[in-house]
């Protein structure tokens, strides 16, 4: 049998569409926040609709056409996977933004505030976002949701002084969100906690609790994943980019297996360690094989064979294959090739 296929999240945007992106501006840059996150308001009020469901539709049709089985919206109606799902809780201010240094001080950055008690507000807006994809696709489509710990990252907190009460009540805000998708009839969700990798201390004492909050109430059919991934660069190609420690995935290993049906990890760009895979004996593993970050396309046989080496420690019916992140980087073309040859070596191997 094949190597089951998936996407993680987000897929290049079209010309088209009237909403940069982080990927399409440098987030670093000193117009980010311009380009960005007020761009993003000013076309929020514009009959955009059609546009992004003819984007979320290529995405589709581009993934199942590459092989993949289980795709994604592509995330053609965020301008960041994070902010994006701010905007629907109550308690963030993306009128009066904070002027932050991000990784360890490689950058400045102005960020959406948190000024107020987090609340989730509409709970419609990703259930239609999986509605229009999922009728495009004709198969079970998977939603992607930042997690708790990666909101807290990603914007400025002006009110809680605590980061865990603070992740908690993301964790239930965001489970309002999870538990529309779920009752709408969305089987396949994923929480997306590349702060794991990054802070695998603090994961362990908050982190794994919140992320259980967020799953919290589902029927159990629904499909429920994770996705740690070790950081993005600032554009393709960069090679010196700060990632998460190699052995963050071994340090949080044992207490995230079985937390969630299905947990995604990078291995392309930095092949993991081989005592790495056994840790995990409940919950199946999508591993990256194709990176996302560099133009190189890695050929079917070398995927093929990396795939192999996984399963010398990690028995198949357990093994999802994937790119190790989302796609936006990479543009259409240079996606669309590695993921054939993904699917390819999974079909292959």
């Amino acid at each position: 049998m094949p190597l089951p296929t998936t996407c993680i999240g987000a897929y290049p945007k079209p010309d088209y569409v009237p909403i940069s992106d982080w990927f399409q501006v440098r987030c670093d840059s000193d117009d980010y926040s311009d380009a960005v996150l007020r761009k993003w308001t000013e076309n929020s009020d514009k009959d955009i609709e059609a546009l992004l469901d003819r984007a979320t539709v290529e995405a589709i049709e581009d993934q199942i056409a590459c092989g993949i089985d289980m795709p994604t919206d592509g995330e053609q109606r965020r301008e960041n996977y994070v902010h994006y799902q701010c905007r629907h809780f109550e308690g963030f201010d993306f009128e009066n933004l904070t002027e932050t240094v991000q990784r360890n001080g490689a950058y400045k950055s102005e960020l959406p505030t948190i000024r107020a008690p987090i609340r989730a507000t509409d709970t419609s807006t990703l259930v239609r976002d999986w509605q229009v994809a999922e009728k495009a696709a004709g198969r079970p489509v998977k939603i992607t949701v930042p997690g708790p710990m990666t909101i807290s990252d990603t914007t400025a907190d002006a009110y809680y002084n605590d980061a865990p009460k603070l992740a908690r009540d993301l964790a239930d805000a965001l489970n309002g969100q999870i538990r529309a998708l779920a009752e709408a009839g969305c089987r396949n969700i994923q929480v997306d906690e590349p702060i794991f990798a990054r802070k695998p201390d603090a994961a362990l004492v908050y982190g794994t609790e919140t992320l259980e909050r967020c799953f919290h109430g589902l029927p159990g059919d629904v499909n429920r994943v994770v996705h740690m991934c070790c950081g993005y660069p600032s554009y393709l190609d960069q090679d010196d980019y700060p990632k998460a420690e190699q052995e963050s995935y071994v340090q949080i290993a044992d207490a995230v297996d079985g937390l969630t049906d299905e947990i995604s990890i990078e291995d392309a760009h930095r092949h993991n360690p081989a005592h790495l895979f056994p840790h995990f004996n409940k919950s199946k593993l999508i591993v990256g094989f194709v990176t996302v970050a560099s133009s190189r396309v890695e050929t079917v046989e070398e995927i093929r064979e990396r795939m192999t080496e996984v399963m010398q420690h990690l028995p198949a019916e357990r093994l999802i294959a994937a790119p190790d992140c989302g796609l936006g980087f990479l543009g259409r073309e240079l996606a669309m090739k590695k993921l054939r040859n993904l699917c390819d070596a999974a079909k292959s191997v």
